[in-house]
């Protein structure tokens, strides 16, 4: 049987481990990364330090030769790119050799003039023996148009037609807002399920609010869940260094099947 370490450095167990009936137990990152505008080498050491399964990246490049610039963070990273980046105006996907990719989307919203365009990238992806949906997004700086995306992303995750999901980004929004409490009326906010770590996302410099979530579909437990200080090889000036978000790293157990 799989549970928790008594250490509180560690989100469930280890990446690559197997649950109860063949059930993956996987790790899920979410990461605004800025465009690569910061300190890559501190980014990819945080990314490698948490082990993650899934990352699911929002502020990827997305101009000239985005794509070779995702190559080259997903090397770093010891990754390989699924979905999104300038397709879908930033989100992205990363996995590791261990995701088996059945199918991508990448999905640009409607846009409202003198916004920013938004979207989100998709997959559907074979872990051991479960198969997931995936879901990464960032979602708009106005509050009426976050609310109808948050809707969108709700639409979307359904629409993948699988039976465990996991949807995560740089929400804009704080748990009080509506856009926020509309996707964890519906979803399972995995740091309010099972809170690990740190809590706010939002500065590296001055963390004082949470805008940053992974959520997961009914059917999957979280392990754990929240902003990885104190894991084995993050350093705390990497996290400061890196971008202008901290990382939210989620340990989930996902039944198999499907």
């Amino acid at each position: 049987m799989i549970s928790l370490p008594a250490s509180a450095t560690e989100p469930g167990p280890a990446a690559g481990a197997s649950g109860r009936g063949g059930a993956a137990v996987i790790r899920v990152l979410s990461y605004n990364i800025r465009s690569l505008r910061d300190d890559r080498a501190a980014l990819a050491r945080v990314i490698r330090a948490c082990e993650p399964d899934l990352v699911l990246i929002q502020e990827a490049p997305r101009f000239f030769r985005w794509r070779k610039a995702a190559e080259k963070l997903a090397r770093a990273a010891g990754l390989v790119y699924v979905s999104g980046g300038g397709t879908t105006a930033g989100p992205m996907i990363l996995s590791t050799l261990r995701a088996h990719v059945e199918r991508t989307e990448e999905v640009l919203l409607p846009r409202t003039p003198g916004l920013h365009q938004r979207g989100f990238a998709l997959a559907v992806v074979r872990i051991g023996g479960a198969r997931l949906g995936v879901l990464s997004c960032h979602l708009s700086l106005a509050d009426r148009e976050r609310y109808e995306q948050a809707g969108l992303l709700l639409e979307r995750l359904a629409a993948l037609d699988v039976p465990y999901a996991v949807a995560g980004g740089d929400l804009n929004d704080r748990p009080e807002g509506r856009s926020f409490r509309r996707l964890a009326g519906a979803l399972t906010d995995a740091w309010a399920a099972k809170p690990w770590g740190g809590e706010f996302t939002s500065t590296p410099h001055d963390p004082h609010q949470r805008i940053d979530a992974i959520f997961t579909t009914a059917g999957v437990e979280v392990l754990g869940c929240g902003v990885p200080h104190g894991l084995a090889g993050v350093r705390e000036a990497d996290l400061r260094a890196a971008t202008d978000h901290l990382p939210v790293l989620a340990a989930l157990r996902v039944p198999a099947g499907g």
